[in-house]
């Protein structure tokens, strides 16, 4: 059974302090349900990705919460929870129970409130997703574990500082005209350099933001869209999810990740499709080495290449293969739980020829969300209706 896309809708990504979870996703699912004919209460299930809502908002049971806040308490719902990768593993399970023949119409939304507490509190609540025994108790956090991927990549490779620094000034040019961005800001090499220290050699602009923000796909079999007669957005062509070791002492090595190289080898095979075939592409890119690692585990450059997407110019928007067009989660945030899907937004509007930074002829498109530092990735292919 195909599945596609009925519509799918974000909240703008950046700080709502008067805001709450369930306010944030009520707000992207009635944009969703204004964008097709489809109504709440066509919704055989719920399915809700988000990482924090206990540790921070003090709140569980988030499915229910979310399905009775979008009206449709009587659907079958559930909080999908995989770190960063929530709402990717969250839009692939909606994916699977539409295939499957168990449902017709699904809500994958996601939503995470990050703001509401200290910067403290939330590196602690990330800290989570990390292993607690071999790093969180060896005083590691995300920003070290990525500066350590990083140290390894440059060293093996030759990799100079200012190349990071690239993936950086292209994410924040390209959020400059997303109006969802949180920043939408153009920075220097110079500026990203100089920016605050992190964990060397990572700095603050090498780094994603603390993020409010909720996205909503509505994903339908296409029995039910030719039943119904629905103007679809997008195809689902085919769906990869892997995972690795959480510790990064005990992978193969720290300067690729391999998860995510075999969840792309089965997205492009479910979809029959190769690298060569993505005309855009949404990456997880929490820090800039991460874009740089996501390069080059979808196939797009070889080992040791992966630098030369941002520095040549070959991933921006009108570049050869466009990268993070809607700034990537550098430039226009990442509310953890939300990414996945609002990856699957950005890029259903660049398959609508919609989108604020339009890739000329963009008819495949491929999503990628990690989880930790590479211990849980999806790889997403969507083609153009």
């Amino acid at each position: 059974m195909g599945t596609k896309i009925a519509s799918a809708a974000s909240t703008t990504y950046g700080k709502h302090p008067n805001s709450s979870s369930r306010e944030l996703l009520s707000e992207a699912a009635v944009k969703a349900f204004d964008e097709t004919d489809i109504s709440p209460g066509d919704l055989d299930a719920v399915y809700i990705g988000n990482f924090m809502g206990g540790l921070i908002e003090d709140q569980g049971h988030i499915g229910a919460l979310m399905a009775d806040h979008v009206g449709a308490r009587e659907a079958a719902s559930v909080r999908i929870e995989s770190a960063c990768v929530s709402g990717g593993a969250t839009f692939c399970q909606a994916v699977q129970a539409v295939e499957s023949g168990d449902a017709d119409v699904v809500l994958a939304g996601g939503v995470e409130m990050m703001s509401t507490t200290d910067i403290e509190h939330v590196t602690d609540a990330l800290a989570n997703a990390a292993d607690d025994v071999y790093e969180n108790e060896q005083g590691l956090t995300f920003p070290g574990i990525y500066a350590l991927m990083a140290r390894r990549y440059m060293h093996e490779f030759d990799v100079m500082r200012e190349d990071l620094a690239a993936v950086s000034v292209k994410n924040h040019r390209h959020a400059v005209d997303n109006p969802l961005a949180q920043f939408r800001k153009e920075l220097s090499v110079r500026e990203v350099v100089e920016s605050k220290p992190v964990a060397t050699p990572i700095t603050l602009y090498d780094a994603c933001p603390v993020s409010d923000g909720a996205s909503v796909a509505i994903v339908v079999s296409d029995t039910f869209a030719a039943d119904h007669g629905l103007e679809t957005s997008a195809e689902v062509l085919g769906t990869g999810q892997s995972s690795d070791a959480l510790a990064l002492q005990d992978r193969a090595a720290i300067s690729r990740t391999p998860a995510a190289e075999r969840a792309a080898e089965r997205a492009y095979e479910n979809a029959s499709v190769t690298a060569d075939d993505i005309d855009v592409a949404e990456v997880h890119d929490c820090f800039t080495i991460a874009e740089i690692l996501a390069l080059e585990a979808l196939s797009f450059y070889e080992r040791g290449e992966g630098t030369r997407g941002a520095v040549e110019g070959e991933t921006a928007a009108d570049g050869h293969i466009p990268v993070n067009t809607s700034g990537g989660l550098i430039g226009k945030g990442h509310p953890v739980g939300a990414t996945g899907i609002g990856q699957i937004v950005e890029l259903t509007k660049q398959l609508e020829g919609r989108h604020p930074n339009q890739v000329s002829e963009a008819e495949v498109a491929l999503a990628h969300n990690v989880g930790g530092s590479g211990a849980s990735t999806t790889v997403t292919i969507l083609g153009g209706e």
